[in-house]
């Protein structure tokens, strides 16, 4: 059975939220909704979001704000922005944020979902990569169920080993920023939970040293690079 989309909505208008959510369902689609960009932003850090449609004016977090905060640990998951503005200027800003696309209200499900098909063409090749196997070097690792396949054996990760590790892996050779990762995956970038992603990024080094090409760097004053030679 082919794995549904899996869709994240963030929309603050009761109404329009819930209809465009029934419709999204109604068409396959497995949909979250989220009434601001806050909660949006918790939904995303749960994991499995495969396309992200998010009003661009809302309550707590903006769209433009939520998107900034997802590319710092995401790159590739599709943003399609809904929007009641249709100034340029915005339009930009949204594109320069790496949207795949733009939306201005009023606009038809139709098109909605003519959009989004689109999106999902080009990016197949990449789709539902979270339930196959991923290579990192030589060590085969399954992000849907937690597991490292390594010569000793496999090993299950802890949900937050599984949620760093698959970032590095998703964002390999580019810096996962440290503060970005800490409120996805901690909720929040404090201190103490900067010592607890230390520890854990310790336990990934470890398990991953069966491979003396695969490496996870420091970058000093940013975050980490996942770096396979």
């Amino acid at each position: 059975m082919t794995k549904k989309t899996k869709i994240l909505l963030a929309e603050d208008d009761e109404n329009l939220g819930r209809l465009l959510h029934t419709f999204l369902v109604n068409k396959g689609f497995d949909a979250v909704l989220a009434e601001n960009g806050k909660i949006a932003f918790r939904y995303f850090g749960d994991g499995g979001i495969d396309f992200c449609i998010f009003d661009v004016m809302m309550p707590e977090m903006d769209g433009f704000t939520l998107a900034k905060e997802i590319r710092e640990t995401d790159k590739k998951v599709p943003i399609l922005f809904l929007t009641a503005k249709s100034m340029k200027e915005d339009k930009l800003e949204g594109f320069n944020l790496g949207a795949d696309d733009y939306l201005t209200k009023p606009f038809s499900m139709e098109e909605l979902l003519a959009r989004i098909t689109a999106i999902l063409r080009r990016i197949e090749p990449n789709t539902h990569a979270e339930s196959e196997l991923l290579t990192i070097g030589t060590i085969q690792y399954d992000p849907e169920s937690r597991v490292l396949h390594l010569n000793e054996g496999s090993k299950k990760l802890t949900t937050k080993e599984n949620e760093l590790l698959h970032l590095l892996v998703k964002n390999e050779n580019e810096i996962l920023d440290r503060n970005a990762t800490l409120r996805l995956i901690w909720g929040d970038d404090n201190y103490f939970n900067g010592r607890s992603m230390d520890v854990y990024i310790a336990k990934l080094r470890k398990l991953l040293k069966e491979d003396p090409a695969i490496e996870i760097m420091n970058v000093h004053g940013k975050g980490f690079k996942l770096v396979v030679k």
